[in-house]
């Protein structure tokens, strides 16, 4: 009898405890805020904690490679663009998806397609992502240059703008892929492989030492150089303007002059960037595939370009 008053006793206590009924108005008027708050909290919400798909990087074993800069990127490659001298390599013949780096070779199709930058171009159902179910502010019926489409793809990787891009070529999308494949093949990229003009798919494969060559081919056209070094870019939607910002956060850091950049992400690639910059006196190309956070491939950069400042600066010759 002892024990089951004890018990009683403890759980009138508990109970007390967790609803206080001697509490002052405003005590009770946040705990009543705190009970609705968790009553429409959205079950999708809370179960939103979905295990993050493991990148084919990952899956290959890629991440265990070890390196001197401890790097997060699976695969790295940066060559000093005059000399083509390897400075830092890290499973740069391991072929990879490439995700919206992908777009580098669309530009460069587009630009030596030489077809009018100021013809008009719509978004239509075709150009909406089945693929991955990415989002896009170009609603379906929007009508851009192709020009400010290029411009969106390069800086903002703007998917449907992309593919719209790639759709509407002289000959259709199939005939822009072939295109696409063609160029990497007469550029001596013999890991590449496009299926798609976004990188979207993971099957757009390529290596790092196959986008080195990409990137310095790509960096001699002053046009791509110009979009995809952009920090920002605004476009007329009906009555709307739609301002965009570049995906590359280290584009408006004073401390790197970037002339050419690409980033990309897809759970299948991981996160990756390409870039053409000046760093200690040389013209470096580096790439960086497969990164593990959504921070990594910026600070493996920036650990890339302290070491090249402290190891491999230009010293010229007296």
């Amino acid at each position: 009898m002892r024990q089951l008053l004890l018990a009683v006793s403890i759980g009138f206590f508990t109970l007390s405890c967790a609803v206080p009924t001697f509490a002052a108005p405003e005590q009770r008027t946040t705990i009543k805020k705190s009970k609705r708050t968790l009553a429409k909290a959205s079950p999708k919400r809370l179960a939103k904690v979905v295990p993050t798909k493991p990148s084919f990087g990952q899956l290959a074993g890629l991440h265990s490679t070890a390196d001197d800069l401890d790097l997060k990127s699976s695969v790295a490659y940066v060559i000093d663009q005059d000399t083509n001298e390897v400075l830092l390599s890290k499973n740069d013949q391991a072929i990879l998806p490439i995700a919206s780096i992908t777009k580098l070779m669309t530009g460069v199709v587009l630009s030596e397609a030489k077809l009018s930058m100021d013809e008009s171009i719509t978004i239509t159902q075709d150009d909406v992502d089945t693929e991955k179910g990415s989002s896009s502010r170009l609603k379906v019926g929007t009508t851009l240059t192709r020009g400010e489409l290029l411009h969106l793809s390069l800086m903002a990787s703007e998917n449907r703008a992309a593919h719209a891009l790639g759709r509407t070529y002289p000959g259709g999308l199939n005939a822009f892929v072939d295109l696409m494949n063609a160029k990497a093949t007469s550029l001596g990229m013999r890991d590449t492989r496009y299926i798609e003009p976004t990188g979207l798919s993971s099957k757009n494969q390529s290596s790092a030492k196959d986008l080195a060559t990409l990137v310095s081919f790509a960096y001699q056209d002053s046009m791509l150089r110009e979009l995809s070094t952009s920090p920002s870019y605004q476009v007329e939607v009906g009555n709307h303007t739609l301002n965009y910002k570049t995906t590359n956060r280290l584009i408006k850091n004073p401390n790197w002059d970037i002339g050419l950049q690409k980033t990309g992400y897809i759970s299948e690639a991981g996160q990756c960037l390409v870039m053409q910059a000046k760093i200690a006196g040389r013209k470096l190309i580096m790439v960086f595939l497969d990164s593990a956070g959504k921070l990594s491939r910026i600070a493996d950069a920036e650990r890339v370009r302290r070491w090249v400042e402290v190891n491999h600066a230009f010293r010229p010759q007296t």
